[in-house]
């Protein structure tokens, strides 16, 4: 079942163009890679599938379990089932990450016609999320990643993510900044979280997340279009030759 399919699609911002006429199809049970250097439209392309409205998209189109993503508020499509991790997740002082995640579950809840989890009912499915993707007990007894170290917010990324049961995540350079411990633990948990009916896009810089989060296709994302997709191995191409590669083979064509 295809989950998401974008056709064409061309995103600016302040007049740039930056994302110049993108296809991606993704379906269910399926993780897609996209790779690329900086300033190619990466977190762009994630961003405009959450819904932030910092950027035009001046022509194409997402449609999301067959809905047309684009005329969504960024809200529905949380509640809809799509979830972005951010590569710099934000600090919310004052803002408990049990009564945060209370409220986001209910509100998922409501918008799928579901009652509202007890207080134990709700601190059980916590405390079996926690074990799921390793995280501690103490991180979420603090305020939203107040100071938390960066491996501490990208964990609790997935602890919210784990919480959530999206239909589709998207994790925007999860592995930056992670040491190797953190990155397993991430990886790990993500690994848990895959089913038959969900689909992840993970973007990343490095073929080193995929050896721990094996994707179906990598996509690499050139000047605004994916040039080139294909397996696992080519992450590996990728990472030995690099990516003037890629343009030195597009400027042959």
């Amino acid at each position: 079942m295809s989950l998401l399919e974008i056709k064409n699609l061309k995103v600016s911002i302040n007049n740039k163009k930056i994302i110049k006429g993108l296809n991606l199809t993704v379906n269910a049970s399926e993780v897609h890679a996209i790779m690329g250097p900086n300033g190619t439209g990466k977190s762009t392309l994630a961003s405009v599938i959450a819904g932030r409205d910092v950027f035009t998209v001046t022509d194409g189109s997402i449609h999301y379990k067959d809905k047309d993503l684009l005329s969504m508020a960024v809200e529905d499509r949380s509640r809809e089932g799509i979830f972005l991790g951010f590569q710099y997740p934000v600090e919310i002082p004052g803002v408990s990450m049990t009564n945060f995640m209370k409220t986001a579950v209910d509100e998922h809840r409501k918008y799928n016609h579901l009652p509202a989890l007890t207080a134990v009912e709700f601190l059980r499915l916590m405390d079996e999320k926690k074990k799921m993707v390793e995280i501690q007990s103490n991180l979420t007894n603090r305020s939203v990643n107040e100071g938390f170290s960066g491996g501490e917010k990208k964990r609790n990324e997935i602890f919210q993510m784990a919480m959530l049961e999206p239909t589709l995540a998207i994790l925007d350079e999860t592995d930056s900044g992670l040491d190797i411990d953190a990155l397993k633990i991430v990886a790990n948990g993500v690994n848990k979280l895959r089913r038959a009916d969900n689909a992840f896009i993970v973007i990343t810089h490095y073929q080193r997340l995929l050896d721990y989060i094996v994707p179906d296709f990598v996509h690499v994302l050139f000047e605004g279009r994916i040039v080139k997709s294909g397996g696992k191995e080519l992450a590996y191409e990728l990472e030995s030759k690099g990516y003037d590669w890629i343009k030195q083979e597009l400027e042959n064509q």
